[in-house]
């Protein structure tokens, strides 16, 4: 990757009056973070350890600034924190406590949502949330390196937001979404098989949400991520 101070990476000049359009440059922030978040995932960059921001320009050939911004944006994720003094660090793989309360917090929050969405939500989001589903049977699920499942990691954090988002109360849609619950479990390296039940249980959501069926809805989404965390404590965090 060419240094982020080239001309191409800056962009188009200035316009007229001051203004500069930045396309370019947003790109290459979204491609440092992603990449940045790779490394995070893959634990290139190890739970717990320091995060330089001079050994990542170098690393990836660009300046600082890029750098700073991906690592700001990975810290609203929860993937990095930030400490006085000692700059950025990767945060700590989830313990099996975490996990369970992740899941707890889960348990009291989208079943709920699920519930609320199969009320209030419109035909708009209801099209959406299927597609969301449709578009995860095509994804290869968690296996291997994050950059071949980083699709189907985002469309399954999409799915749940989506249903949050169609409960169409707006405190629940941030706590639900505050979690960055699928980072924090795919980030354990769990290993899907080819039965794995987790689009079936969507499916079971998204039919329960489509009917109209409150009680089932709320039931569905509450057996998903009950089994979700049963598959990830058998196989135990960390694997």
């Amino acid at each position: 990757m060419p240094p982020y101070d080239s001309p191409a990476d800056r962009g188009p000049e200035p316009e007229a009056g001051g203004r500069a359009a930045r396309p370019g440059r947003q790109v290459l922030s979204d491609s440092v973070y992603e990449q940045i978040k790779a490394m995070v995932m893959d634990h290139e960059i190890a739970p717990g350890a320091r995060v330089g921001i001079e050994a990542l320009s170098r690393t990836l050939g660009v300046s600082p600034t890029p750098v700073r911004e991906a690592l700001a944006r990975l810290e609203s994720d929860g993937l990095v924190v930030k400490r006085s003094l000692s700059g950025y660090r990767a945060t700590e793989l989830l313990t099996r406590e975490g996990l369970e309360e992740l899941f707890e917090m889960r348990l009291l929050l989208e079943p709920r949502a699920a519930a609320l969405a199969a009320v209030h939500a419109t035909e708009e989001q209801l099209d959406s949330i299927e597609r969301l589903v449709e578009e995860m049977q095509s994804r290869p699920g968690p296996t291997g390196r994050y950059a071949d499942y980083r699709d189907f990691a985002a469309l399954d954090q999409r799915f749940h937001d989506a249903v949050a988002s169609a409960s169409h109360r707006s405190l629940l849609v941030d706590a639900v979404e505050r979690l960055h619950s699928h980072l924090h479990v795919f980030r354990l390296r769990s290993a899907a098989s080819a039965d794995d039940p987790t689009l079936a249980e969507h499916e079971r959501v998204v039919r329960a949400i489509l009917r109209r069926k409150p009680d089932r809805a709320a039931e569905a989404m509450a057996k998903h991520l009950a089994r979700s965390l049963r598959r990830q404590l058998d196989q135990g965090p960390g694997a």
